[in-house]
């Protein structure tokens, strides 16, 4: 079969990694100001679309992560890792 968006997903998203790739994607076409107005528009449209949902999909993790960390999440400190002094 052809791509339908019939994929298990919700409302037929595409993952976080496939919106953020189509995203760039968009980005790199729109700034070549190549396409014609209409489908300049269209691209500006999806590309919001796909702005909002990984701002949901990150917003989503970050809201696990807090539920993991007892509600607090702390700075990452990359120098710490595997240091006996966190």
């Amino acid at each position: 079969m052809a791509k339908t968006g019939t994929q298990k997903s919700p409302s037929s998203s595409p993952s976080f990694e496939s919106a953020l790739q189509e995203l760039e994607a968009i980005v790199q076409a729109m700034e070549a100001g190549n396409a014609p107005l209409e489908e300049s528009l269209a691209a500006y449209e999806r590309g919001v679309a796909l702005l909002r949902q990984c701002q949901e999909t990150l917003a989503a993790a970050e809201a696990k992560l807090q539920v993991l960390e007892n509600g607090v999440l702390r700075e990452f400190d990359a120098a710490g890792v595997g240091g006996a002094d966190n």
